[in-house]
């Protein structure tokens, strides 16, 4: 995936329009391409600012999202349950298929960390909240 275009070059190019440069004359200048300028300039009139918007997924919006608190329960109460063992669960509690990793991911997220015990097993815990 690219990368948007800086915030700066936008502004250069809004500029040049703006100056009295056509659009492909301002990409031609800025070495981008003829559409772009027009999505640029585009933008600036219907919204006011040039910055991209948001790219990618919003967060929580994955498969998983709708059952986070579940998850999250589910580990609380149950804190040496295997990434396996969830997974399972998740399965046949809700009917959701879910890779243990992206459990794991999931739960590192929300603040659980993995803390071996003197038997040398672990158990997932709840890192400390940091002070505000």
């Amino acid at each position: 995936m690219t990368r948007a275009l800086s915030v700066d070059l936008r502004r250069r190019v809004t500029d040049a329009i703006s100056g009295g440069k056509s659009r492909r004359a301002a990409a031609d200048q800025f070495a981008i391409s003829a559409a772009t300028a027009v999505r640029l300039q585009k933008r600036l009139e219907e919204t006011g600012s040039v910055k991209p918007s948001p790219m990618g997924r919003p967060r929580g919006s994955g498969k998983l999202g709708p059952y986070r608190e579940a998850i999250i329960n589910k580990v609380e109460a149950q804190p040496d349950i295997t990434m396996p063992d969830l997974a399972a669960w998740l399965l046949l509690e809700h009917d959701v298929s879910a890779d243990p990793s992206n459990l794991s991911k999931l739960l590192c997220r929300a603040g659980f960390s993995y803390k071996k015990n003197a038997a040398g097993g672990g158990a997932g815990t709840r890192r400390r909240q940091a002070r505000a």
